[in-house]
Order: C-alpha cells, then sequence, then structure tokens
C-alpha cells in the first residue's frame, strides 16, 4: 500500500517549481491531492495530468490578492471531503524591487511583504486545524527557508516573514498536538527553479553554491520528497521540526568557501 492511500491533502501555489513538484509526490504516493490556486484553469490542467497517470487530484481557489481565500480554499476541500489530512503551504513571495536592508526597506514594504507571507499561513492553518481536530488529527507542512534561519545582506523582509513562519509552525505543534496534528517547517535552500534562475546570474550562483557543502542547487524533488516524509506515518513521531533541505548550506564555517581555493594552491 502506498503511503498516502485515502488521504486528502492541499497544496498551495502548486502548478509550476516546488509546489508542482510536492503536489506530484503526495498523488504518486496515494493522496487525492487539491491544488490550491489562482489560474483555475492550469491548476485543472495539471490535476487533469494527476489523474490520467492513475491519481486523484481536483483544484481549489487560492489568491494572495484575495486574503478571504486563504482560509476559503480550505474550506472547499473540507466541504468537498468532509476532512483535510495534509496541508502544504508553498505560497510565498517578497519584492526584489522594495526588500533590502533595514535602511533602505520602506516600513510599509517591509510590513506588506511580511504579512503577505504570514498570513497566507496563518489563516489556512487555523481553518485547516480547526477540521483536524474534529477528525482525528493530520499533518501540516509549512515552506519556509533557510533564510528564516540565517541573517542575509539583503531581504530583511522576507527573512522576518520566514522566521515567523517557522515560530507559528512550532506554536502550532505546541498547541494541537494532543489533538494529533502534527506541524512542521522545511527550511529549502536554492532551488534551482525556473523564477530562481531567473532572478541571479550565474556568477552569483557560482559564488553562493561555494558555501554549499554538497556544491550544487536543489531540485524541486527535493523538498517534494522531505514533504512527502513529514506528510507520511513515516514522521509520525516527529512535530515543531524546522528541516532545513539545502546540502549543508549554513553547516560549516565562514572559512568553507575559501577552503576549495586553499585546497588547490596546495
Amino acid at each position: 500500500m502506498s503511503l498516502l492511500t485515502n488521504q486528502i491533502a492541499m497544496v498551495t501555489s502548486s502548478t509550476r517549481g516546488i509546489g508542482k513538484a510536492c503536489a506530484l509526490r503526495l498523488a504518486q504516493e496515494g493522496a487525492k491531492v487539491y491544488l490550491a490556486v489562482r489560474r483555475l484553469e492550469v491548476g485543472q490542467a495539471l490535476a487533469d495530468e494527476i489523474t490520467a497517470a492513475g491519481g486523484q487530484a481536483g483544484v481549489c481557489f487560492f489568491d494572495a490578492s484575495q486574503p478571504e481565500t486563504f482560509r476559503t480554499s480550505v474550506e472547499e476541500v473540507v466541504a468537498k471531503e468532509g476532512r483535510i489530512d495534509i496541508l502544504v503551504n508553498n505560497y510565498g513571495a517578497t519584492d526584489v524591487h522594495k526588500d533590502f536592508d533595514l535602511l533602505h526597506t520602506e516600513a510599509e514594504d517591509f510590513l506588506g511583504i511580511v504579512n503577505d507571507n504570514l498570513r497566507s499561513v496563518y489563516d489556512t492553518c487555523r481553518a485547516a486545524v480547526a477540521s483536524m481536530v474534529k477528525t482525528g488529527g493530520g499533518s501540516i507542512i509549512n515552506i519556509a527557508s533557510v533564510g528564516g534561519k540565517y541573517p542575509d545582506m539583503s531581504r530583511i523582509s522576507y527573512g522576518v516573514a520566514k522566521a515567523s513562519i517557522i515560530f507559528l509552525s512550532q506554536n502550532i505543534a505546541t498547541q494541537y498536538a494532543r489533538a494529533g496534528v502534527r506541524c512542521n517547517c522545511i527550511l529549502p535552500g536554492f532551488i534551482a527553479t525556473d523564477a530562481a534562475m531567473g532572478n541571479m546570474s550565474q556568477e552569483f550562483l557560482n559564488t553562493f553554491l561555494k558555501t554549499v557543502p554538497m556544491g550544487r542547487a536543489g531540485k524541486p524533488e527535493d523538498i517534494a520528497d522531505a514533504c512527502l516524509y513529514l506528510a507520511s506515518p513515516l514522521s509520525s513521531f516527529v512535530t515543531g521540526e524546522a528541516l532545513p533541505v539545502a546540502g549543508g548550506f549554513g553547516l560549516p564555517s565562514p572559512m568553507y568557501s575559501h577552503y576549495g581555493e586553499m585546497q588547490s594552491k596546495g
């Protein structure tokens, strides 16, 4: 039997990149996956692909510009299925034209980015937990970032938002463990999605990868495999954790990036 047979899952922002990979992976293991998306026709096309491959999938409406849909997307799934067993919060965003360091980021931009990222997780979790406590529990996986663990020279808003998501997840885990609800975070490092690759030069990527012990960018499937673990009974005694999936980024000393250069010089 597959790991997630008869489980009802919802994945936000799931028509490309990490979200799509997570949705496909959960469906491969037997879950019925609802794609919570803004473009319903694109979501339905992916749902049709999943169904054609032998899986089960549907769509529900989720639009970051309409915050009420954070709650109603979950309620839509519960109305159709009677429950939600797995919630994957993948949506996240920043604005590279507004998110800098402290002195160069306006307060309204800072608060807007934090609110956008944090509320999408807060509201969906609140709606999901309300259902899960009535149906025996479930698993919530919030996609945060290593940027919420390690400070950056820029993107102060995004980092604070992701750090807040980690702590929110740990609070949910603490408050609802006795009700059978598990809540964990995944902290992706640099993941080579189309969107990410389009926002940086190869020179920057090469420099960044010198700080990654495994020496490569991650793939969306790396995050999807971690998501499957946290969604499944394999992690039944795991809650409140923040799991880095980053090739070891942040692990070595600050001198690590120069280690290869020193070796090459003998």
